[in-house]
């Protein structure tokens, strides 16, 4: 496990870290397809906190795109780098993510954030932030749509929808299982809706949410408890 200082000149208030995003936001490249599902690698990120102690813990899993199997898994432990603000998440995340990403024995591929891209109150969410910063193809597959709004996508899987903010639209609500609550998938960086949601939909044949972000979500809550005991 990978230890994390918080960098040197870090956003420290919500004034700079929103300068920070518009900054960082015009170089997102949303022209550019993204590699195709089923190939190379792909990987989760996720985190989890201990509060109490200030912890933040990354974990990144890279699977083959083709058998969902893991190839490589690493994690980092850092402190939390940025209070709790709707919006900014991002940087109290970010700096322990690419510890965690840079830990990895492989390159990554495309890499799958739990949370949000372009569906972003500022159109720059943690997918958007890790791709411009790394330079990777990021999407965002979120749990919830935010503050965003949707009509039901049809019942049967791969059904879809517009995530909207007034008329633009910002990602798609996608069903992923017949029936069951739509995961909300919006565009990081270096990858069109199209492929964010083909991709989607081949990270879960069997469950809502990409093995993606189970098996990074797993590792994460493992990584938490060996590090806080």
């Amino acid at each position: 496990m990978t230890t994390v200082a918080i960098p040197a000149g870090w956003p420290a208030t919500e004034e700079q870290a929103r300068a920070v995003q518009d900054e960082l936001r015009g170089r997102v490249a949303r022209d550019e397809p993204g590699p195709p599902p089923g190939t190379g690698h792909v990987t989760g990120v996720d985190v989890a906190y201990d509060d109490e102690r200030d912890v933040v813990v990354a974990a990144a899993v890279v699977l083959d795109a083709a058998s969902l199997d893991v190839v490589a898994e690493a994690t980092a432990v850092g402190q939390v780098s940025f209070p709790y603000v709707p919006g900014l998440l991002a940087f109290r995340e970010i700096p322990t993510v690419l510890a965690a990403l840079d830990a990895l024995p492989c390159p990554p591929g495309l890499v799958v954030c739990d949370g949000y891209g372009l569906a972003h109150p500022r159109r720059f969410g943690l997918a958007s932030h890790l791709g411009v910063l790394t330079g990777l193809p990021t999407i965002g597959v979120a749990k919830n749509p935010f503050t965003f709004t949707y009509e039901e996508p049809g019942t049967p899987r791969g059904s879809a929808s517009p995530l909207l903010a007034g008329d633009e639209e910002v990602g798609r609500a996608l069903r992923t299982q017949p029936g069951i609550k739509p995961v909300f998938v919006s565009v990081g960086h270096r990858v069109s809706l199209d492929t964010a949601c083909a991709h989607t939909l081949a990270l879960t044949p069997a469950y809502r949410l990409p093995e993606t972000t189970r098996r990074a979500d797993s590792l994460c809550r493992r990584a938490l408890k060996e590090a806080t005991l």
